[in-house]
């Protein structure tokens, strides 16, 4: 599978700029014949719950028109409201063809304190985890801190969730990533090096291959977690730069 990467700025409050930004990852994508395009988490909506459900709606049904006509499949983070009211932070899985098959919701959702818990916890609902098959090959998604359970905002067990999705089949886990970061050493350093080896052995442990990109704005500021393709041994099959906007095709085996 021949799989783009779009390590993009995303626009908490300027879902046209966010639209904007990744039409252009889809013509560069296209133009290097990629299968699909994997964007951060957040990248249409913004990484908010506190987003304008309408204009999301019709900026979504923009970009899988505009994918479908380029024939590029989309794993496309972005926060939505489904039928049911409900509000879930996704990955948005589509053919190359504009056919929806279905979403990866952040099942590890973010807490900061006990008493009350703040944070994402308290916006965002989530369904069960789910496999898809995209050209055959079958695949999953993880959003963010579904990969590794950080102490720090975790108030949950961890379930394990790359290993789950293996036990489904699945070859490919594509990750959206939105990390919240600054220009200290503890997040440039100790935060990213947490990211990145969790994983790392999490493709090593479950034989799977793992896609990840982060949200890249501020862009004076190095993201919180590699892009790139994980496989197993432990090893990069190929990462982006750590600073700004990045694109990459990387020709995936499994």
């Amino acid at each position: 599978m021949r799989v783009a990467l779009a390590q993009l700025p995303v626009h908490n409050r300027d879902i046209e700029k966010n639209l904007n930004g990744i039409k252009e990852a889809v013509r560069q994508a296209a133009d290097d014949n990629s299968d699909i395009i994997l964007t951060p988490e957040g990248s249409l909506s913004g990484y908010t719950h506190d987003f304008i459900f309408s204009e999301v709606k019709d900026a979504l049904a923009e970009i899988t028109a505009f994918a479908a006509l380029h024939n590029i499949g989309l794993a496309l983070g972005t926060c939505m409201e489904e039928e049911d009211g409900l509000r879930y932070n996704e990955i948005r899985f589509y053919e190359a063809n504009g056919k929806y098959l279905g979403c990866h919701t952040k099942t590890l959702l973010c807490s900061f304190g006990e008493d009350p818990p703040e944070g994402e916890i308290n916006h965002y609902a989530t369904k069960p985890l789910r496999a898809y098959k995209f050209k055959g090959i079958t695949i999953g998604g993880l959003i963010c801190n579904d990969l590794w359970a950080n102490p720090v905002c975790t108030p949950m067990q961890d379930p394990h969730l790359a290993k789950q999705l293996a036990k489904m089949g699945v070859k490919i886990i594509f990750h959206a990533v939105n990390g919240g970061r600054d220009e200290s050493v503890f997040s440039q350093e100790l935060v990213r090096k947490f990211h990145e080896v969790h994983v790392l052995m999490q493709a090593d442990a479950y034989r799977t291959v793992i896609c990840t990109v982060d949200n890249a704005y501020p862009e004076h500021i190095g993201v919180s977690s590699i892009g790139g393709v994980a496989v197993s041994g432990g090893l990069w099959q190929h990462t982006l730069p750590t600073m700004g906007r990045q694109m990459a095709v990387v020709d995936v085996i499994v």
